[in-house]
């Protein structure tokens, strides 16, 4: 696979073009792909974008259910929710895809021993 005409599939994906993104998907268009433009993929866009068939249909043809968006900065899961999608939420818990962990808390005070270490502050 490659990145092929990746931009036009992402468009397609976020307007709900299903028969366009069918066409790009057949031809070898890369649905991992994050473009460095873009920094996003076309799963998680099309999810918040609304489009629960053309997202359904990315999973189906291989789409990686786990792979986070970073121009989003979300997951397929975490998208799904946000957007509401219950359907394309439902789906990716039945492929496995497990809860996003908790955020680790904030380490308290490394910066200021940092800087005491390195005779910066007192």
């Amino acid at each position: 696979m490659s990145g092929g005409n990746w931009k036009e599939l992402f468009h397609a994906a976020c307007s709900g073009d299903l028969a366009l993104v069918g066409y790009h998907t057949r031809n070898g268009v890369d649905l991992n792909y994050a473009h460095p433009e873009f920094l996003g993929t076309p799963l998680v866009a099309c999810i918040l974008a609304g489009q629960e068939e053309v997202a359904l249909y990315l999973l189906e043809q291989g789409a990686d259910p786990r792979l986070r968006s970073e121009f989003d900065g979300a997951t397929p899961l975490q998208a799904a929710r946000r957007a509401g999608l219950a359907g394309v939420e439902q789906r990716l818990l039945a492929m496995g895809v497990q809860e996003d962990p908790p955020a680790a808390p904030a380490r308290q005070g490394f910066g200021r021993w940092l800087l005491r270490r390195a005779g910066l502050a007192a």
